[in-house]
């Protein structure tokens, strides 16, 4: 999508490149993987290369892309070890949120609970017909937020920034399995039931079904990695 560049504030050029780049890789338009050209990207989008480079710099930023050695910038993509590596940490910082739900302040437990209902609303906003009034990266962003208001629970700082490091690593990945799979409404029920477990004050089922939650996850996302065959000798 060109841009006028000559109505615009260089800042302001800056986002909406950042932002039409940042949609084509949610939308499945820049697979996990693809090489971000600045030359071709400041052709195509019309704006300058030192434009399309601060864009690609704070898509490095969100986590969305990274510089790889002699490749340059290019979106985001994890194998399988990574996969694997972050769910268990995600494990090891949820379920401390979990334990911490007894003795956490009012504000967190309550933190929890709307970002469950921010959640069900936006999906909600997805008509019969299949349309999306809601888009994938709103949708996966509060989806995640739910997550990070468990790690919240334990009121540790740190353990809230060592998640969102986390959350920024698996970002396109979720909304590239949110995007194929569409089953917005389903993980609005699986979410629930996991805060009503909370609710509930079950410590080991609410622990269980967060095990089996981000175990599907990591199936999913798994399933979203292109096999690829080992490089010939």
């Amino acid at each position: 999508m060109p841009f006028d560049t000559l109505s615009l504030e260089p800042a302001t050029t800056m986002d909406r490149v950042t932002e039409e780049l940042r949609r084509a890789m949610f939308e499945g338009e820049l697979d996990p993987g693809t090489p971000l050209r600045e030359v071709a990207l400041a052709e195509s989008l019309h704006v300058s290369r030192s434009t399309v480079r601060e864009a690609l710099a704070a898509l490095v930023a969100e986590g969305l892309a990274d510089r790889v050695p002699h490749r340059g910038t290019v979106v985001r993509e994890l194998d399988a070890e990574a996969v694997e590596d972050v769910c268990r940490a995600r494990l090891v910082l949820e379920s401390a949120g979990v334990r911490a739900w007894g003795e956490a302040p009012v504000e967190g437990r309550a933190a929890v609970r709307d970002a469950l209902e921010a959640f069900a609303a936006l999906a909600a906003s997805r008509d019969e017909g299949g349309t999306d009034l809601a888009t994938i990266p709103e949708l996966t962003a509060r989806h995640l937020e739910i997550h990070r208001a468990l790690v919240s629970l334990t009121g540790s700082p740190r353990l809230l920034a060592a998640a969102d490091s986390l959350y920024a690593e698996i970002r396109l990945a979720l909304a590239n399995v949110d995007r194929i799979r569409r089953n917005a409404a389903e993980q609005v029920c699986s979410h629930t039931t996991l805060v009503d477990l909370l609710e509930a004050g079950d410590t080991a089922a609410t622990l269980a079904e967060l095990d089996a939650h981000l175990a599907g996850a990591r199936t999913s996302m798994l399933a979203t990695i292109p096999h690829r065959e080992p490089a010939a000798d």
